[in-house]
């Protein structure tokens, strides 16, 4: 969101995030405090007291990091399902045949 609309208001952020802004200015300041996101005045800003919040070189390659960490947990959620579909559909299967086997279907 910073990324697209560096210009938000810290008001305007914290409706988007359903927070409040005091919660949103806490959060703002410790990632300024981390590097990740630089505060910078603007004269042309909506928010003519306000900054502009914008990521910085090293918020972006955080940013990058958690996204492949989150794509990474993803992958393997699918292929743990995967495995787990695919065991279930062998036991239904093996059920269906002992049933057709026995008579049954």
């Amino acid at each position: 969101m910073l990324q697209d609309n560096p210009d938000m208001t810290q008001r305007e952020i914290a409706e988007k995030l359903g927070v409040s802004t005091s919660g949103l200015n806490y959060c703002l300041k410790a990632l300024i405090d981390k590097g990740l996101v630089k505060a910078q005045n603007f004269s042309l800003s909506k928010n003519k007291f306000g900054y502009i919040y914008v990521l910085t070189p090293q918020g972006l390659a955080e940013k990058a990091q958690l996204t492949g960490r989150f794509l990474s947990r993803k992958l393997q959620e699918y292929e743990a399902l995967r495995v787990e579909i695919d065991a279930l559909s062998a036991e239904a299967d093996a059920n269906n045949f002992k049933e057709y086997k026995g008579g049954t279907l």
